[in-house]
């Protein structure tokens, strides 16, 4: 055997080589396309193509629900669908704490919201349910909001972390007037949950002025 043949790759090798190296150039292919397409739609407006693109990148499911729910009860439709992208991008699915489907509700949460609201005859599997699981995310939500007197960015940081963190974190900082999300706020995940929500809900309000209109 030549040093030249010992030193070149297994023809298995070669091949998964050659496989990353198109999955590379179709992945790169795919990201100028969308950078492209976002450029198209921000020069030209709404067109299929933007619409496409405006689906991939800040999808939008059961605007129905949300317009109904946010006209029940008083909140913005665009903070319940920001919610509902941050928690879980439209998609139901179970957390590891027990979290379920598209506004991601607790257990414990959920039966405040029973209790609260006179759900009685509710029961965990119901929040698989988009309407019930919209309806109890976004009492929840008008909840928290008249709780910190329609302060948006406390009442997402309790939607994330919790009253009570929240409330601690309003006393130490000596007041909700005095409170500031960057210096206030311990969680990193908690404070990157509230820029998140409060900048896709201008996203929504920009993009989804027509199926989010109430």
């Amino acid at each position: 055997m030549s040093t030249v043949a010992a030193r070149r790759p297994a023809r298995s090798t070669r091949r998964k080589t050659a496989r990353r190296g198109r999955r590379r150039r179709v992945g790169a292919a795919l990201v100028v396309l969308v950078l492209a397409a976002l450029g198209l739609g921000a020069a030209t407006g709404v067109g299929p193509l933007g619409e496409a693109v405006r689906e991939i990148i800040l999808p939008l499911r059961h605007d129905d629900i949300i317009r109904q729910q946010a006209r029940k009860k008083g909140v913005d439709p665009n903070l319940i669908a920001a919610v509902i992208y941050e928690e879980s991008r439209f998609r139901d699915q179970t957390s590891r704490a027990g979290a379920r489907g598209l506004m991601q509700i607790t257990p414990a949460t959920a039966r405040f919201i029973a209790r609260d609201s006179g759900g009685a005859a509710f029961t965990q599997r119901d929040l698989a349910t988009p309407q019930i699981n919209i309806a109890y995310g976004t009492y929840y939500l008008r909840y928290l909001l008249r709780r910190y007197d329609g302060d948006e960015e406390l009442a997402i940081a309790a939607y994330n972390a919790g009253e009570t963190n929240v409330d601690r974190w309003i006393r130490r900082a000596g007041g909700p007037a005095d409170f500031d999300r960057i210096d206030d706020i311990p969680f990193p995940e908690t404070r990157s949950y509230v820029e998140n929500v409060l900048r896709s809900e201008r996203s929504y309000e920009q993009h989804y002025a027509d199926e989010l209109g109430v």
